[in-house]
């Protein structure tokens, strides 16, 4: 018994949940023939996962460098008007003001017009105009301009009375898909959600996914709603999707709990991990074998030889935590736990000992039975 209890192996057949420390080891030893690679979390490592982790932000990478403008598209439907000063009239035939009997300056509408596919819009006396790209305002001008010497003082409204370019979308996990018109106001990201009834999942599971062009960034919900500057202004033609990821961890070993547990989508440190379990189990844990078996990125490892790769690219590592060291405690709090990983506690050698026991001592006490009976 006292040679056993120094042995850190003890027989396959010894019921147990997953591999001894003594087995993690040994896969260590077989590197770099092993495709497995064994890395003990340190401050350096925990410091380096974060750094390959970390967000970039919506206000580094989309905030908008000026307000918004609205400006004219293609699908637009707008409304001209034409006001000319008496007496010279071009559209129309001038009125008398009753009361001074002095001609009054009048108004002509024009119908309705969509601005067409290639971005124009045709106004009689002024021909065809380029207004895609442009603000109401400066095709106003440019109307006005072409008027000059046709029309007496012209004075030019152009109205949007349909917008079909100046838009977001937003879709996902939201109350309702919308699209929401942008104003000169200004609306921000916040707002667009609002617009599309709110989320249907609850703000801690919720990412939104924010495509501008060709780029596509997300951040969690929770992030934006406690930084102002993720609120960022909108532009047109953004697509916001909400999406709900309910990231989760496994937890297997000599825990207080063995099952899958999800968790926000701003990320949990592996401290925080093990507060969820219940910690580790006092009779059965070995407190220096705590491992996170995760499928890593390569460029995330810094090893001394190139580590082989899976198909899909991605190296298996096993990360070795020991809680005997009083420093680990204040790395794992800032350890990230990311999603499908799991968490795995191996059995202290003394353990597999009360086991190795309880199976071999019910036959030896027969024995010694049979013996005394027949002495």
């Amino acid at each position: 018994m006292l040679l056993l209890a120094g042995c850190s192996t003890f027989p396959e057949w010894i019921p147990s949940t997953g591999p001894s420390r003594q087995q993690v080891i040994e896969v260590q030893d077989r590197q770099p023939e092993s495709l497995i690679q064994v890395v003990s979390v340190t401050d350096s490592v925990a410091r380096r996962l974060v750094a390959s982790q970390q967000q970039q932000l919506f206000s580094q990478v989309l905030a908008s460098k000026g307000p918004f403008s609205y400006v004219i598209g293609p699908g637009d439907v707008l409304e001209v008007s034409i006001w000319e000063a008496p007496p010279a009239v071009l559209f129309g035939a001038s009125l008398l003001d009753p009361r001074s009997g002095v001609a009054a300056a009048r108004s002509t509408a024009f119908p309705e017009q969509m601005v067409s596919s290639e971005g124009t819009l045709s106004v009689p006396f002024a021909g065809s105009l380029p207004v895609a790209n442009k603000t109401p305002q400066e095709v106003e001008r440019e109307i006005g301009r072409r008027l000059s010497g046709k029309a007496n003082q012209p004075q030019v409204l152009v109205r949007v009375i349909r917008n079909a370019t100046s838009n977001v979308t937003v879709v996902g996990e939201v109350a309702a898909s919308t699209r929401m018109p942008l104003t000169a106001r200004g609306e921000r990201l916040l707002d667009a959600l609002a617009a599309a009834g709110g989320v249907r999942q609850p703000v801690g599971k919720v990412t939104l996914q924010l495509t501008r062009g060709e780029q596509v960034h997300a951040l969690a919900l929770e992030t934006i709603i406690r930084d102002p500057k993720q609120n960022i202004t909108l532009q047109p033609g953004d697509v916001i999707t909400a999406l709900f990821q309910p990231l989760s961890f496994t937890v297997l070993g000599a825990t207080a709990k063995n099952e899958e547990l999800n968790f926000e989508a701003q990320g949990i440190t592996l401290a925080q991990a093990l507060g969820r379990i219940g910690g580790l189990q006092d009779r059965l844990a070995d407190a220096r074998a705590v491992y996170i078996f995760r499928f890593e990125n390569p460029a995330v490892l810094d090893l001394p030889v190139p580590p082989r790769t899976t198909p899909e690219g991605k190296v298996p590592v096993v990360y070795e935590v020991n809680l005997k060291n009083p420093e680990t405690f204040f790395v794992a709090q800032g350890f990230p736990v990311q999603n499908k990983d799991v968490l795995y506690v191996a059995n202290a050698p003394g353990a597999e000992l009360q086991k190795f026991l309880g199976i071999i001592m019910p036959a030896a006490y027969s024995v010694l039975n049979t013996y005394s009976v027949t002495k």
